[in-house]
């Protein structure tokens, strides 16, 4: 059950994670295969907590994860309804953390880049062939596009 601001309770419904996250990747490359997949991600989460009653506004914390990794736009239009954005100092601060979770996933990928070429493991035959020793995947992974 989700327990609402007004106090009220319903059931759980998927389907009401899957419009509203549709609304945020209007216009997106997101396909509906993706958005039942973050759905079903959502629900997992909510029911691995075990409670019977969730209030609505941890539904909405846990959707903000998975749409960040499917979709950082989508997840900006999402948090900035969800989160009540007043100005533009709002999505300066969330957009700052976004590069800063970007960053850190480029430092990751390229440090465990790194420990793969130091233990002789890096580099299949993609990455000799693209002549980036790997730097393409790693930005990929990071979630960045381009190399």
């Amino acid at each position: 059950m989700v327990g609402k601001r007004s106090g009220a309770t319903e059931p759980f419904n998927r389907d009401k994670i899957v419009n509203g996250v549709r609304r945020a990747c209007q216009g997106r490359p997101v396909t509906e295969d993706q958005l039942a997949i973050l759905a079903q991600r959502v629900e997992d989460a909510i029911r691995s907590r075990g409670l019977g009653e969730v209030p609505s506004h941890e539904v909405g914390l846990a959707i903000l994860g998975p749409l960040r990794a499917l979709d950082e736009v989508a997840y900006l239009r999402f948090a900035s309804v969800y989160r009540g954005f007043e100005s533009l100092d709002d999505f300066e601060a969330e957009i700052s953390a976004l590069r800063a979770i970007r960053d850190e996933k480029w430092r990751s990928a390229m440090a465990e880049l790194d420990r793969e070429r130091a233990d002789g493991r890096a580099g299949d035959a993609g990455d000799v062939e693209a002549g980036d020793g790997g730097k393409a995947a790693a930005w990929q992974a990071a979630g960045r596009n381009g190399a």
